[in-house]
């Protein structure tokens, strides 16, 4: 990772060097947390964590705009911890394996975490210049966003003190972020019933395997395969034809990241072997079709396992096959006010069989309550039809835009001088922590920006080194920008 220290703007860039050689999974984050902690206090910087785990650090104003309004730079400690499956990769002990390739960085064979760690970066090389013009200044490094938000849940009233925040976790430069959809948990629990296995029967491992995957929000319109879904639709339309029975389903790891892999065991008469191997080949052919373009590289294959104990009741398999075949995913609906922006979303993300049970998570996403109620109501709906229990948790509310924004006016106007075109003004269907900070915070003034990262909570994502300097630079002169305050 040495490479990383010689980019530009180095500040940043031995910064981010420093926070991948600290593993910092969702819910890992306190090595790093005490770092940083340790890392200010030495250089006399007050910092305060807060009952959740939240970071506060704060700096005093360079001489002469000690009268600016106050801004807080903020980001998340977190990242998303997806490995290919050949990485051998303990997220909680190794480190990041960040390397240069051309104009961009990525990881070898896990995520990068650029997503929030370049905007986590850039905030702590601000706080440790000397020559970098800026009013009172805040930094605030929110833990396990990418988990449940639990440290923007968290935050109270009265930590802050700052008139402004700009939030760091943005994903594509040129593109200022004044708004981003709400979210909700929800979860699927059919009870189990299972038989013993007929000893004549032979077993398979059925894979799928070979997706793009990625960020459940960011990249939901591109119409990737979702390896739960793929799964779910040859199970359920071949179950019955070659009396395929299943004593396990899983797949996918994190509710908000698109499945790359799923996994079912099954069991199948020796007289349909052979016409199982031949579902699966006609099978991942009609994929690679419908796949050509956002997901070319599908794959559907078996190997032969040890035949299991027991497999589920037919009745229990009957449920679960039309659940999960029947259970919406991708791209609800478009935005109607934003063109080209998804208003709302779902993704059927992790599928774990247990003992007694099989438990599906899934995320939705919507630019509007209604929309995520109506899909909630849906899954209830799903539910009751299955036999299934149905549970929705952790809702959080999107991030209104406000046209009326100072900060996203200075931003906007910022980016125009320094690079003589216009910015988008965008809504992003994500969640972005801003619409937690408003419940205790309602008066604060907000914006997004970052660099351009590509395919985030996925081994595949990368970030653009030409637009890391872009956004440090646009940085730096909105701080240089910020009005007095009255």
């Amino acid at each position: 990772m040495s490479q990383l220290s010689q980019l530009a703007p180095q500040p940043l860039w031995q910064w981010f060097e420093k926070i991948c050689a600290i593993p910092r999974p969702s819910k890992h984050e306190a090595a790093l947390s005490q770092f940083i902690q340790q890392w200010a206090k030495a250089r006399d910087l007050l910092v305060i964590e807060d009952a959740t785990g939240n970071l506060i650090i704060r700096k005093p104003a360079t001489a002469g705009m000690e009268d600016r309004k106050g801004v807080v730079i903020q980001a998340h400690m977190d990242m998303v911890p997806q490995a290919n499956a050949d990485k051998v990769h303990d997220f909680t002990k190794d480190p990041i394996e960040a390397w240069v390739d051309g104009d961009w960085v990525k990881a070898n064979g896990t995520t990068l975490g650029a997503d929030n760690g370049i905007g986590m970066a850039s905030a702590l090389a601000i706080l440790e210049s000397t020559d970098i013009a800026h009013g009172p200044l805040e930094v605030l490094l929110t833990i396990d966003e990418e988990a449940g938000m639990t440290g923007a849940f968290g935050l109270q009233a009265g930590v802050l003190t700052g008139d402004i925040l700009i939030n760091t976790d943005s994903e594509q430069e040129g593109e200022i972020y004044m708004g981003c959809a709400g979210g909700v948990d929800a979860s699927f629990t059919l009870p189990l019933t299972k038989i013993a296995s007929d000893n004549a029967d032979k077993a398979f491992r059925l894979t799928v395997s070979g997706l793009k995957g990625g960020h459940s929000g960011v990249n939901i319109h591109l119409g990737r395969g979702n390896a739960n879904k793929i799964l779910a639709r040859f199970l359920f339309d071949n179950a019955d034809e070659l009396g395929l029975t299943l004593t396990d389903f899983t797949g996918g790891s994190l509710r908000n990241a698109i499945p790359r892999e799923a996994f079912a065991t099954i069991t199948v008469p020796a007289a349909q072997v052979d016409a199982l191997a031949s579902a699966v080949s006609e099978f991942q052919a009609l994929l690679r079709t419908e796949l050509a373009i956002a997901d070319a590289d599908v794959k559907v294959s078996i190997s032969p396992v040890e035949l299991p104990a027991e497999q589920f009741s037919a009745a229990t398999q009957a449920q679960l096959l039309s659940l999960l075949h029947a259970c919406p995913n991708g791209v609800i609906r478009m935005s109607d006010e934003v063109e080209g922006v998804t208003e709302t979303s779902l993704n059927l993300g992790v599928i774990t069989t247990e003992a007694d049970k099989v438990v599906a998570l899934c995320l939705i996403r919507s630019l509007i309550d209604s929309g995520r109620d109506n899909v909630c109501s849906q899954l209830a709906a799903l539910g009751k039809l299955a036999g299934a229990q149905v549970a929705f948790s952790g809702a959080y509310p999107g991030w209104k835009p406000d046209n009326e924004s100072e900060v996203m006016a200075i931003v906007r106007n910022t980016y125009q001088d320094i690079y003589h075109k216009e910015p988008v003004i965008m809504v992003i269907h994500a969640g972005l922590e801003c619409g937690l900070f408003k419940e205790p915070y309602p008066t604060m003034d907000m914006v997004s920006i970052g660099p351009t990262i590509r395919y985030p909570h996925s081994p595949d994502e990368k970030v653009n080194i030409t637009t890391v300097g872009q956004y440090w630079q646009l940085l730096l002169a909105v701080l240089a920008r910020i009005p007095t305050k009255a």
